[in-house]
């Protein structure tokens, strides 16, 4: 096997120098043909020409040595998993140091993205982890409701399964995001029909805690994907609900900018001090430890879709007060990932 290796790098060394043995032939060929035609005796010329002949043979001795140890450093490199660019061997030549900045760059960026396929997988596991305690939260309450016997709650039951829906509804959209397939149908929609659609999803929700509604239709159209912009107002919506025991949630149309949709809603508000971060992935704040079924993705994809959307969104709250909402919904920029 050691032989083969050998051979063939001896052949790769000979190929790569083959230029320079011909071209020395036929220097040494023109000298013997000059001193013919001149009629000089031949016997210096192939004097001098086995003289340069022993020192090429020693100089391609010595860089054929240098090229196989190269060639084995660069092999020993290459099956260690353990790769590091301190291993490659030096080089004094111009082009070898482009070659090897070349597998810097590359091997930077494969750095970069181990670093960044992991940070993903483990957002995705807590994620999944948390979804999966979350999930079982419902699940138990339709078991109990439906081991309670004939007296089955149903308006219960349905509130359970509704509940059941949003987490799936919700991991599906978490996985969508990141798609590199992106899905987005981008064209001029009538505003209060999303809206109504995610009324009319939460309507249970809003009779059953007993909250008002206090809706002014916007009469606009916007530029913008139906389902994402649907997922975002439910998701804010759910919020609104989840965190107002009692009073009203309005939605209407900014007065001074006729592009601005706001939520408003008279719940238990935001601390001061989460509001800068209630956009961060897994942030729940204050509320949130209340809340422990709360998991801080909601706010982060609303922020990330209505980014892609080329919309914003917008946080005030005032702790005991209330929330409002507003989703800048004019396109200033499209961004298709």
């Amino acid at each position: 096997m050691k032989r083969t290796q050998s051979f063939e790098i001896f052949k790769s060394f000979f190929k790569s120098n083959l230029k320079k043995i011909i071209l020395f032939f036929i220097c040494i060929l023109i000298f013997v043909f000059v001193f013919f035609l001149y009629n000089l005796p031949i016997e210096p010329v192939l004097y001098g020409a086995i003289l340069c002949g022993i020192i090429i043979i020693i100089v391609n001795i010595i860089e054929y040595l240098h090229y196989y140890y190269k060639i084995k450093s660069l092999r020993a490199v290459k099956n260690n998993m353990n790769f590091n660019l301190d291993n490659l061997p030096s080089t004094n030549h111009l082009l070898e140091q482009e070659y090897q900045n070349v597998i810097e760059n590359f091997y930077q960026d494969k750095l970069n993205m181990t670093s960044k396929f992991d940070k993903d997988k483990s957002d995705l596991i807590d994620y999944f982890t948390l979804w999966a305690h979350q999930i079982k939260t419902p699940i138990a309450a339709m078991d109990l409701l439906l081991q309670s016997g004939e007296n089955i709650d149903s308006d219960e039951l349905s509130l359970e399964l509704f509940k059941i829906e949003e987490y799936v509804e919700m991991v599906l959209q978490y996985l969508r995001l990141d798609s590199e397939s992106s899905d987005l149908v981008l064209k001029y929609h009538n505003l209060d029909n999303i809206i109504k659609q995610a009324i009319r999803k939460y309507a249970k929700v809003f009779i059953r805690k007993k909250i008002k509604l206090e809706y002014l239709e916007s009469n606009c159209e916007v530029l913008t994907d139906e389902k994402w912009l649907l997922f975002v107002i439910e998701q804010i919506l759910s919020n609104s609900l989840k965190y107002t025991n009692k009073g009203e949630i309005s939605i209407y149309m900014e007065r001074d900018h006729k592009k601005v949709l706001v939520i408003e809603d008279t719940g238990i508000g935001i601390a001061p001090e989460d509001l800068p971060r209630v956009f961060e992935k897994g942030f729940t704040g204050y509320n949130g430890r209340i809340d422990k079924k709360s998991t801080g993705i909601g706010l982060y994809l609303c922020k990330r879709i209505l980014t892609k959307l080329s919309h914003s969104i917008t946080i005030e709250s005032q702790v005991s007060k209330g929330t409002k909402v507003k989703i800048d919904l004019d396109t200033i920029d499209i961004r298709l990932e």
